[in-house]
């Protein structure tokens, strides 16, 4: 069974409540798969792995698909980064630069995705 489509209305809420000061871990799971939705939409595909342990993971971009194991291209970080990178608060670079992303693969780069603006 696919996982449930997060609403605009609902992703937008849970984004919203975050930036107001929120610590709800339901309202950070959201927002976190909320901005996987949203980057999969942008880059549907198969050959990168996005994960935000515990809420969620993943797979974009087009390419070579990865169907056994640890894929080649992997990316993963923590909640609060995935969600300071999709939305911008945060460049890749600054992100990588603090050892806050885990990115391996020669595809593992989402900089030219981010931010998803939502």
């Amino acid at each position: 069974m696919p996982p449930r489509k997060i609403t605009t209305d609902d992703g937008r809420a849970a984004l919203a409540a975050l930036a107001s000061g929120s610590t709800d871990r339901p309202t950070r799971a959201t927002a976190v798969r909320y901005l996987l939705q949203l980057l999969a939409e942008k880059a549907p595909g198969n050959s990168v792995e996005v994960r935000v342990p515990p809420f969620g993971a993943v797979q974009v971009l087009e390419g070579p698909r990865h169907t056994r194991g640890t894929p080649p291209n992997v990316v993963e970080t923590d909640a609060d980064t995935w969600v300071a990178l999709a939305t911008g608060d945060e460049s890749w670079a600054e992100a990588s630069a603090a050892g806050r992303i885990s990115a391996s693969g020669v595809r593992a780069d989402l900089s030219a995705l981010l931010p998803l603006r939502p």
